[in-house]
């Protein structure tokens, strides 16, 4: 048996140039499709996939990118959590370099804070027991992909005593966002293409409310062109046999029922939250994990609440980051997207993450098919 290659098997121009040819013979119909997972936009923009597929069909980028919908509220408690000199801030990537209200976590480590970036949350334990002396607090951050990894890191600080590590949980839901943008009818969304790395932890079958409640057409689709571009045949064919249902296009990493193991841990460390706010989208009900009751010693909201800055803080008034997560805008319709806002001096959320919808544009140069 010949084994896969990545490249060649997913990446393949001739496979690519079938797929096209095959969607513009069976669309007949307009669609929008409302890509979620900043990795499917990644992988359209720098592959030019919205600009050689057909007319009517039209992407939509989603907020599935946990870094750019996170408020500035949370970037601004996760700042003041670095300032006190007897705590070290722990993050992931991209969270280093979201503005807050006035600063940013790439600032205070500028000015001596300890504040440190690492590529697992595993590290975390490491630190902690390496500076016994100090308040470690992992500032977590990531859909359902990545709340068994931080819910690992509780269950082996708790069997090894370590008692100076602490969480500061924004875990988010993505169900729970897919249907308020759906609800709002602001983008038009006719079918969806649904996050694949989410979608290993919960099981495709999560999306069977979606599709039975709005009759709108789901596909979990793979993160390389031809994943993609097979998934959108799979939607257009799905309007063609007057069919909405859920199916599933990434076999390779892809269950109906997902990884049970890491939903058990999700479920043993935490309970979902009344509402969380999601920056362009506002508060949404049960949208967030924090932690249980019994785990609040752990809990740096609990823990360390009196210097936690309280109330909602808004965005860059030019910045239309919030629009683009709802999906009414595009990177290129800010008045500030290349000029004002770069990679370098990001404005917003959409701009610092790799997986936003404007890094992508700005990266590759994008305009829209």
């Amino acid at each position: 048996m010949r084994k896969i290659d990545l490249i060649e098997d997913f990446r393949s121009s001739s496979r690519i140039r079938a797929l096209l040819r095959l969607i513009y013979k069976e669309l007949d119909r307009e669609i929008n499709i409302m890509e979620v997972c900043g990795g499917h936009t990644h992988t359209i923009v720098k592959y030019g996939l919205n600009q050689v597929v057909p007319k009517g069909i039209r992407f939509i980028h989603g907020p599935g990118c946990p870094v750019c919908v996170m408020p500035k509220e949370r970037i601004d408690q996760a700042i003041a959590l670095s300032e006190k000199e007897d705590v070290i801030l722990v993050t992931l990537g991209d969270m280093i370099k979201v503005p807050g209200s006035n600063s940013s976590l790439a600032k205070k480590r500028a000015e001596g804070k300890d504040v440190r970036v690492v590529y697992s949350p595993i590290d975390s334990v490491r630190i902690a027991r390496d500076n016994p002396g100090k308040k470690v607090v992992y500032f977590a951050i990531g859909f359902e992909t990545t709340a068994p990894m931080t819910a690992s890191v509780i269950e082996i600080a708790l069997k090894e005593g370590i008692r100076n590590l602490f969480f500061h949980i924004n875990h988010i839901l993505i169900l729970p966002a897919m249907n308020v943008i759906i609800d709002r009818k602001e983008s038009n969304i006719d079918a969806f293409i649904a996050p694949s790395h989410v979608s290993v932890i919960t099981g495709a079958s999560m999306y069977n409310n979606i599709v039975e409640k709005y009759r709108t057409p789901l596909v979990v689709a793979g993160f390389e062109p031809v994943d993609v571009l097979e998934g959108v045949l799979m939607v257009i064919k799905q309007f063609k046999d007057k069919r909405r249902e859920v199916e599933i296009q990434y076999r390779r990493a892809i269950s109906w029922d997902g990884n049970r193991k890491a939903q058990y841990l999700i479920e043993r460390f935490f309970k979902t939250r009344d509402s969380f706010r999601w920056r362009g989208l506002g508060n949404i009900p049960v949208s967030g994990l924090q932690l249980r009751k019994e785990y609040e010693f752990m809990d740096v909201e609990v823990v360390f609440s009196e210097i936690l800055p309280k109330g909602n803080v808004e965005d860059h008034q030019l910045c239309i980051c919030g629009d683009i997560l709802r999906g009414v805008a595009k990177p290129t319709d800010c008045p500030v997207f290349g000029r004002g806002c770069s990679p370098i001096n990001p404005l917003g959320a959409c701009m610092v993450s790799s997986e936003g919808a404007c890094a992508v544009y700005y990266k590759y140069g994008a305009v829209d098919g």
